[in-house]
C-alpha cells in the first residue's frame, strides 16, 4: 500500500466544507478592506527565496523543497508568500498603477521540510496579505486591526497581539553590532545554528527555541535601546492608532520574526486560553519590510503584510470548541421503486439541479427503507417516493423530513415547487 507522504494530509469531504467556509469568509473580509486577490506560481526560481527570504534563515538553509528542472534551472516550491507577491509586483510594474498603495491577498499551498508536529505540515495552506507602496503608521494599524478582525470574526476570544519595532535599516545595523559584541564571548555555549547566525543574522539568536532560556539571551541588549528618532516616532504613531482603535497589545522587545526582510513594525498574534493550561500558540505573524523590493531589483517602495496558516486556525477553533456555521443541509432525496421510476428519476434529478436544487437519488438498489436511511444520512430536508402509481397518476407526496408532514402535488410541478 502506498501511504501519504509524511507531513501532508488528506482533507476529506467531512472537512472540506469547513475549509470552503473559512476561505469564503476571508474573501468577504478582504472586500471590506479593499484588498484584491493575487495568484502566483507554486514554484519559483530558487534565487527569489534565497535573496528575498534570506540565506541565513532556517527556511532557506534547511526547509525548502528545491530541485533542478529539465532546463537545469534551480526551482523551489514556494515556502512562503511574500517574496512571490513582491516579485510579481516588480515584474508587472504595479508601482505605476493609479490606485496606490497596492493591496493584495493570496491563499494557497506552501511547502517547508519541517519536523512533523501538531499544527505544522510540510504542505500547508497559507493565507496572506500585502500592502505595498505606502510607509505610513496608519496602514500598519490597518493590518493589525485586520488580523484581529479575522480571528474575532470566527468567534475566537482568547487572543493576544504582541508587537515590536525592529527599527529602520540603520537602527537594525547598529543593533546587530551590539548583539554580536554581547554574544561573542559566550557563543560557544549555544547551538550550532546560533553559532552560524552570530555574524549573519544575530537577531535570530533571540528567536532560538533551543537557547531561549539562556541567561545571556535574557540580558541581551534590546532593540528599543537602539531605535533612532525616526524609528521611535513611527512606532509610537502605530501604537497611538491601536489605542484609538481600542486594540489591546503587548510589547515584546525580543520579537524579531524569522525572515531577514522585516523592518519597523513586527507582530505576532497568539491564542492564550487558560482552559488548556495557559498554552500560547502563535496563530499568525508579519511585519513591515522596507528594502525588500530593492533587494529583488525593484523600486524603492515599502510594504507590510502578514500570513496565517488555515490549519492552525482550524486547530484554534477546535481547541476553543467553536463550531463553524457550515451548511450541511440537502434539499431533496428521491426514493424510487422499480426500473421505470428509477429511469424517470434520472431526468428529474437533472431538471432539479439545473434549477439550483440540491438533490440526489439511490444508486445502490436499496430497498425503500434503506433509501430513507440514506436521506437521513444526507440530512435531506424533503423526500419524495416515486413508483409505478405516482408515474401513472402524475401525483407525488413531498415529505418534510423535520415535521413529518406531507403535501401532495402534481409530479410535473415538482421542479417549480422547489425552485419557488
Amino acid at each position: 500500500m502506498i501511504n501519504i507522504p509524511r507531513g501532508t494530509q488528506d482533507i476529506l469531504p467531512s472537512e472540506t466544507k469547513k475549509w470552503r467556509y473559512i476561505e469564503a469568509k476571508l474573501d468577504e473580509l478582504m472586500e471590506l478592506y479593499n484588498y484584491e486577490e493575487i495568484r502566483t506560481p507554486i514554484f519559483e526560481s530558487t534565487e527569489l527565496f534565497a535573496r528575498g527570504v534570506g540565506d541565513s534563515t532556517d527556511v532557506v538553509q534547511k526547509e525548502m523543497y528545491t530541485f533542478k528542472d529539465k532546463g537545469d534551472r534551480s526551482i523551489t516550491l514556494r515556502p512562503e508568500g511574500t517574496a512571490a507577491v513582491v516579485r510579481s509586483y516588480i515584474e508587472n510594474k504595479m508601482q505605476g498603477l493609479p490606485n496606490q498603495p497596492i493591496k493584495l491577498y493570496y491563499n494557497g499551498p506552501m511547502f517547508r521540510y519541517e519536523r512533523k508536529q501538531k499544527g505544522r505540515y510540510r504542505q500547508f495552506t497559507q493565507f496572506g496579505v500585502e500592502a505595498i507602496g505606502a510607509e505610513n503608521p496608519s496602514i500598519d494599524a490597518e493590518i493589525l486591526a485586520m488580523v484581529m478582525h479575522i480571528y474575532q470574526s470566527f468567534g475566537l476570544k482568547h487572543l493576544k497581539l504582541v508587537i515590536n519595532s525592529i527599527g529602520d535599516i540603520d537602527s537594525r545595523k547598529e543593533y546587530n553590532e551590539a548583539l554580536v559584541k554581547h554574544f561573542e564571548p559566550v557563543i560557544g555555549d549555544f547551538c550550532k545554528d546560533c553559532q552560524a547566525r552570530l555574524h549573519t543574522n544575530p537577531m535570530r539568536i533571540l528567536d532560538c527555541k533551543i537557547d531561549k532560556d539562556k541567561e545571556s539571551v535574557k540580558t541581551a541588549p534590546r532593540i528599543t535601546e537602539y531605535l533612532n528618532a525616526n524609528s521611535k516616532t513611527y512606532f509610537e504613531e502605530v501604537k497611538q492608532h491601536l489605542n484609538d482603535l481600542d486594540i489591546e497589545y503587548e510589547e515584546d522587545p525580543n520579537l524579531v520574526r524569522g525572515l531577514d526582510y522585516y523592518t519597523h513594525t513586527a507582530f505576532e498574534l497568539m491564542i492564550d486560553n487558560p482552559n488548556y493550561e495557559g498554552a500560547i500558540t502563535t496563530l499568525c505573524g508579519g511585519g513591515r519590510y522596507n528594502g525588500l523590493l530593492e533587494l529583488l531589483d525593484g523600486p524603492s517602495q515599502t510594504g507590510i503584510g502578514f500570513a496565517l496558516s488555515i490549519e492552525r486556525l482550524l486547530m484554534a477553533l477546535e481547541e476553543e470548541g467553536i463550531e463553524l456555521d457550515v451548511d450541511h443541509d440537502f434539499d431533496l432525496f428521491i426514493v424510487t421503486m422499480g426500473q421505470e421510476a428509477d429511469r424517470y428519476a434520472v431526468k428529474l434529478l437533472n431538471d432539479l439541479r439545473q434549477n439550483g436544487v440540491k438533490a440526489d437519488k439511490d444508486y445502490m438498489e436499496r430497498k425503500v427503507k434503506g433509501q430513507m436511511k440514506q436521506a437521513d444520512r444526507l440530512n435531506a430536508k424533503y423526500t419524495v417516493v416515486i413508483g409505478d402509481q405516482e408515474l401513472a397518476e402524475k401525483n407525488i407526496n413531498v415529505k418534510n423530513m423535520e415535521t413529518g408532514e406531507s403535501e401532495r402535488i402534481d409530479l410535473n410541478e415538482l421542479v417549480n415547487y422547489f425552485r419557488n
